[in-house]
């Protein structure tokens, strides 16, 4: 909100969260979560209103304005609540918690969220998005806040009572115990079947509108069709793919993916953007582009790091979590266009050909007046009915994308929210060091290491990982997907750049979570550490969200990390988690995408690649080319220039012993244990790799 000069700041003034901050000066008593507010409660025997939302959320957004911002409203909210404001990217382990109360409490859940706690922090009613009066079939906000503090004061046995309930089955939901066999192949088949029976064959994507991106369940569908080669499945991945590249979700002139689809044909978006999507979109159309080999696949994956690198990356190199939807106050005002606006801007034969490509009409398709850019027609077409050749609209298209972005950038842009994740980080590390291997861009991978020296020299204190960073500071006790996260990462980029510091981090980063997060009786890891302040419930959350499983990534780290190291408890670990989810995993394998991409690991032998030979050498650059350029999911890569230096050996068993041949650089290829004959030549390596 802007601030009222009139209105003194409340407790959140300071705080390093923006979307704290931008509640600083309502009205309301806001606290931020902590000791002060929770002591409050007691003193004052008052229930607590706790309020969780993030930056980009546009709902968030609407219940500011309507209810935090209005006198009367935050009038009931001071008198009668301690009123707990939370940004959920900083805090998801109580997101996790009461997210969970509200969908036991509703069926459902979202953002803004809204759940009332007792002075124990117990949930006992709570919902989503309230408005500031009766309307939309949904009571409104002052309603509440009059009917919760009357029945607080009247019925407080009956809150007591739900609160327990509530609290139990929080409980509940996590115990779990550990089977004895491992899931089998069917999961993978029945996460297939399954993905075929909810596929749209027009449009793509799975199941009806809202329609979300879901990069990691087609990764997990490309690794069956690379097994399998079953044209149908890679049809699903495709015609997902570029629907979705094709569509309003993306950014046809910036680059880059909004949030997900309002409609089944990809055209309206949610209009924020999200590092992650971008970080994981990235990764799956550069694993499109190894199966397939089209330069579709790698354009759009071109385009969304450069997008990560114009825009969402600190002078730092850090990289920032997200943009808003609104600006002006209008949801995707900054991102639309009229043909009269591009005609401004372009000229008369440029505005033409954009618009007709793009589908920028004088009757619009976003809220009657304006049009989103997508495209419904390939440039063939598109350049007959223009009279142009394909090679002049192409050249005609990049030149006018160029001129339109630096037109829109005279706009209104939308908040960004420039706190710094650890995980989202991960994430985003991991997308560049993939783009570099399969790209050869050297940004790529000044970007990765970049951000990987940021977060390992400010986001870790006194040896401990910390969740955030804003102005200048780390907090909060980092949690499981901060760890799983950044030890992929840092997994990526040993075998990008085959540092030995990064493959060092990639196992502190797992020593800890075996250390803090593991469930001795159940397998998997706990969500927090055991240093974390205890909450009402530990949660373990085994299933994919917006983003993978922390559990499915720690697996498959732990996997990778046994056949670098040799050490032969990673696997037993990720053996346990896996003997753990078996149940579920078999009821709802579709929620499970990125575990099951830890069992396909298992259960079809890892091909194990080491190289010997100065890795910036060109005759042993050659030899790396051939293997980013193959879809191999289920491998390691180590590489060392020669002779192998004992320690180097020590730390990484695959390289120990081995001897060029020649002189030349040379790449050895092991499976099950056993390696074949050493070879020289990038033809001879490809040979090797394509075999069984």
């Amino acid at each position: 909100m802007t601030p009222d000069p009139e209105q003194k700041p409340n407790r959140l003034f300071g705080e390093t969260s923006p979307y704290l901050a931008q509640h600083a000066y309502n009205p309301v008593d806001w606290y931020p979560w902590g000791d002060e507010a929770l002591r409050k409660a007691k003193e004052l025997d008052r229930p607590i209103f706790l309020s969780i939302g993030y930056s980009s959320c546009h709902w968030c957004h609407v219940m500011e304005r309507e209810s935090f911002e209005n006198a009367d409203i935050a009038k009931l909210m001071n008198e009668h609540f301690i009123n707990i404001k939370v940004d959920r990217e900083e805090r998801p382990d109580l997101d996790s918690i009461y997210m969970t109360a509200v969908q036991l409490l509703t069926n459902s859940g979202g953002w803004p969220m809204s759940v009332f706690l007792t002075p124990e922090l117990k949930p006992f009613w709570g919902g989503t998005y309230f408005p500031p009066d009766d309307r939309f079939g949904r009571p409104g906000f002052a309603h509440i806040l009059t009917q919760i503090a009357n029945l607080y004061r009247t019925g407080r046995d009956k809150i007591e009572e739900t609160a327990r309930q509530l609290t139990e089955a929080l409980s509940e939901r996590d115990t779990s115990a550990i089977s004895e066999d491992l899931p089998g192949t069917g999961v993978m088949e029945s996460a297939v079947d399954y993905a075929e029976r909810s596929f749209d064959p027009h449009w793509g994507g799975f199941g009806p509108a809202p329609k979300f991106p879901r990069s990691v369940e087609i990764s997990k569908l490309l690794r069956y069709y690379q097994r399998t080669k079953k044209a149908k499945v890679l049809e699903m991945c495709e015609t997902t793919l570029e629907s979705m590249a094709h569509g309003g979700m993306y950014d046809q002139i910036g680059g880059g993916f909004h949030r997900y689809s309002t409609d089944e044909k990809w055209l309206v978006p949610h209009f924020e953007k999200m590092l992650y999507d971008n970080a994981l979109l990235a990764r799956t159309y550069l694993e499109a582009f190894q199966v397939t080999g089209k330069d579709f696949y790698s354009r759009i994956a071109r385009e969304v790091l450069d997008y990560v690198l114009r825009e969402m990356t600190s002078p730092e190199g850090s990289f920032y979590s997200a943009t808003d939807a609104d600006s002006e106050g209008e949801e995707g005002k900054f991102f639309v266009w009229t043909p009269e606006q591009v005609g401004e801007v372009l000229g008369r034969d440029d505005a033409r050909a954009l618009c007709e490509y793009y589908s920028i009409t004088i009757g619009g398709n976003f809220e009657g007046r304006t049009s989103i850019p997508h495209v419904r027609k390939p440039v063939e077409e598109v350049a007959g009915s223009l009279n142009l050749s394909h090679e002049k609209l192409v050249e005609t298209l990049q030149k006018a994308r160029k001129v339109l972005y630096e037109a829109r950038a005279s706009r209104v842009k939308p908040f960004r929210d420039e706190k710094v994740l650890a995980s989202w980080n991960g994430l985003m590390i991991s997308a560049f060091a993939r783009g570099y291997q399969i790209l050869e861009d050297p940004r790529y991978l000044e970007a990765s290491d970049k951000a990987a020296t940021f977060i390992a020299e400010n986001l870790c204190l006194s040896g401990r990982l910390h969740r955030t960073y804003k102005d200048g500071r780390c907090q909060f006790p980092a949690y499981l997907d901060d760890h799983a996260y950044l030890g992929e990462a840092f997994l990526d980029l040993y075998e990008t750049t085959f540092k030995p510091d990064h493959l060092r981090f990639a196992r502190q980063l797992t020593d800890t979570l075996l250390e803090q997060f593991w469930d001795a009786s159940g397998g998997g890891f706990f969500f927090t550490a055991a240093h974390h302040k205890s909450l009402i419930a530990r949660k373990k959350d085994p299933f994919d969200n917006a983003t993978p499983s922390g559990n499915g990534v720690a697996a498959l780290n732990l996997l990778r990390l046994e056949r670098l190291t040799g050490v032969g408890s990673y696997r037993t670990r990720a053996l346990e988690l896996l003997k753990g989810v078996k149940p579920l995993l078999e009821k709802a394998p579709m929620a499970f995408s990125y575990t099951i991409l830890a069992l396909e690991y298992v259960l079809h032998a890892p091909v194990e690649i080491a190289v010997l030979g100065d890795p910036q050498a060109d005759e042993t650059r050659k030899l790396l080319r051939v293997v980013y350029q193959s879809f191999l999911p289920n491998k390691v890569l180590a590489a060392v220039t020669p002779p192998v230096d004992p320690a180097i050996g020590e730390a990484v068993p695959l390289l120990a012993g081995k001897t060029s041949e020649g002189g030349k650089p040379t790449a050895f290829v092991c499976r099950d244990y056993a390696c074949k004959a050493p070879v020289t030549q990038p033809g001879e390596l490809e040979r090797l790799l394509a075999g069984p």
